[in-house]
């Protein structure tokens, strides 16, 4: 099968991550809206001329990924296969205690956020964070205070599309913070390649550690398990943070006017028995999970038990020169309490990312063989992964399981998404 000449080709392929890089490529054709079954998918015009087509898919990391650039030292090449460019690894987390505990770990995200605009004169952070009126949904935000960070603070396991948010950046002539996903870190790079200003006002890219994205569904099932019912208000919705590494809780209102109920569960049981289910299907095709086109990665250092109580932990990889300077300026202002940590520290912390990568291309190939279509990956060499990390029993599961999923949920079909109605906040 050929591949997507289209955004509307992509989106029916199921190739489409939701990012927003096509809206903020050719705003004048393309919006962003939730959908019930997917998450965020792109509204394009009836009528997009040619070479803005073009333009629209070639930004597009939902179709194509090219391997992010080698990273190098004193003529040391410090890529690595399973990931990325790697420069440092640190562990560590925010001074800044409200920072620390209401992060999704230790809060470093936030810190270097915050640090960026208070500090070192940023315009502002890219983020997303829960609607007001709808805490089930995301919106992406410009923070410039504190107060704009911490409403922002902690993940949302629900779709977003940060890359939209760009198209106020294009005329900015000050720096900003870009925090996303691997793929919209992806996205916001291919973009400043075509769209230079970009390369000025995104000073500083950080992608948080993602194992996909679930839908909307996702959310809904979540509330449902934690006792809400479809008339009840939600009030609050929380995936993570308010300590490490955080429950996943609800603040509701039940129906009628009731009074106001909290519930709660694990992080553990909340992701790995209801979100996770939920992750669409362009996640299953993704080889990059910790951002290999950003300047630091950041999530949790899964390496060890997290002990009852424990203060939140982060793990930063250092990808970029731009983000290790940053980062010694963050430690030496006193914003971040850090120790170096080598590369098996992030290998025990992602203990099955290899296997990941390499079965994402047994599933690729399955896919187009099968007759749909697969992202492109390329300079990855995802296939040397797979013939040497993966077992002939993995091999055959990442090909076996990918042809099971295609037929039980109609994949090879195109993408029929009905659009969730959003009132305007």
């Amino acid at each position: 099968m050929r591949r997507p000449d289209t955004i509307q080709e992509v989106v029916s392929n199921h190739l489409c991550m939701g990012c927003g890089t096509c809206a903020a490529a050719r705003p004048e054709f393309v919006r962003m809206a939730d959908t019930a079954a997917h998450g965020r998918r792109p509204v394009v015009a009836d009528e997009v001329p040619t070479i803005a087509a073009r333009e629209l898919v070639g930004v597009c990391p939902g179709r194509a990924i090219d391997a992010a650039p080698p990273a190098s030292e004193s003529g040391k090449d410090y890529s690595h296969a399973a990931w990325g460019p790697v420069l440092e690894v640190w562990e560590g987390h925010a001074t800044d205690p409200e920072l620390r505990f209401k992060g999704s770990s230790g809060g470093v995200v936030s810190a270097l956020a915050l640090f960026c605009i208070e500090q070192k004169d940023y315009a502002g952070a890219v983020q997303v964070r829960a609607r007001d009126d709808q805490p089930l949904l995301n919106e992406s935000v410009i923070s410039r205070s504190r107060g704009d960070v911490l409403a922002a603070s902690a993940s949302r396991y629900a779709p977003a599309s940060p890359c939209e948010r760009l198209v106020d950046l294009k005329d900015s002539d000050r720096p900003h913070v870009f925090i996303g996903k691997p793929c919209d870190v992806a996205g916001s790079a291919f973009l400043a390649a075509e769209q230079p200003a970009l390369k000025t006002s995104v000073a500083l890219s950080i992608s948080i550690f993602c194992a996909g994205t679930p839908s909307l569904a996702g959310s809904r099932e979540l509330l449902r398990r934690l006792g809400v019912s479809d008339d009840d208000e939600v009030l609050e919705l929380r995936y993570r943070g308010r300590g490490w590494p955080g429950d996943m809780a609800v603040r509701f209102r039940e129906a009628g006017g009731g009074k106001v109920r909290e519930a709660s569960m694990s992080y553990a049981e909340g992701w790995g028995d209801i979100l996770q289910k939920y992750k669409q299907w362009r996640c299953q095709l993704c080889a990059d999970h910790l951002g290999e086109h950003a300047d630091l990665s950041i999530g949790d250092p899964w390496y060890r038990p997290v002990a009852e109580n424990e203060a939140g932990q982060s793990l930063i990889v250092v990808r970029t020169e731009r983000g290790r300077r940053i980062v010694r300026e963050a430690m030496r202002a006193g914003v971040l309490d850090l120790e170096r940590r080598s590369l098996a520290t992030l290998a025990a912390s992602q203990p099955n990312l290899e296997k990941t990568r390499g079965a994402v291309f047994g599933r690729c190939l399955t896919a187009r063989l099968a007759g749909g279509n697969a992202p492109r990956y390329r300079g990855s060499g995802l296939h040397r992964v797979w013939w040497r990390a993966l077992s002939p029993l993995d091999k055959f599961r990442s090909i076996a399981g990918t042809l099971k999923r295609l037929l039980r949920k109609g994949l090879l079909r195109g993408e029929r998404a009905e659009l969730v109605e959003v009132p305007e906040s």
